[in-house]
């Protein structure tokens, strides 16, 4: 690969997926397996309401990102 931005992101988002794959999975199985399922799903409810503000931050990010890149390219 020759664009090194382009397989830097690559890899920061698969890091990132990854993470996030591992945390819902091994960590949702291990709430379930001491604690119940009851625990479970609720651990899963939590998980997704702390990923909701970091996700919203992302979006209004990207959203700065293409207004940005937007009004540079009209210049």
């Amino acid at each position: 690969m020759t664009d090194l931005r382009k397989y830097a992101s690559q890899t920061t988002l698969r890091l990132v997926l990854g993470a996030l794959l591992i945390l819902f999975t091994i960590g949702i199985a291990l709430i379930g397996l001491i604690y119940g399922l009851g625990a479970a799903v609720m651990g899963f409810l939590c998980l997704l309401g702390a990923l909701l503000p970091i996700g919203l931050v992302w979006l209004a990010l990207f959203g700065l990102d293409v207004v940005v890149k937007r009004l540079n390219r009209d210049e």
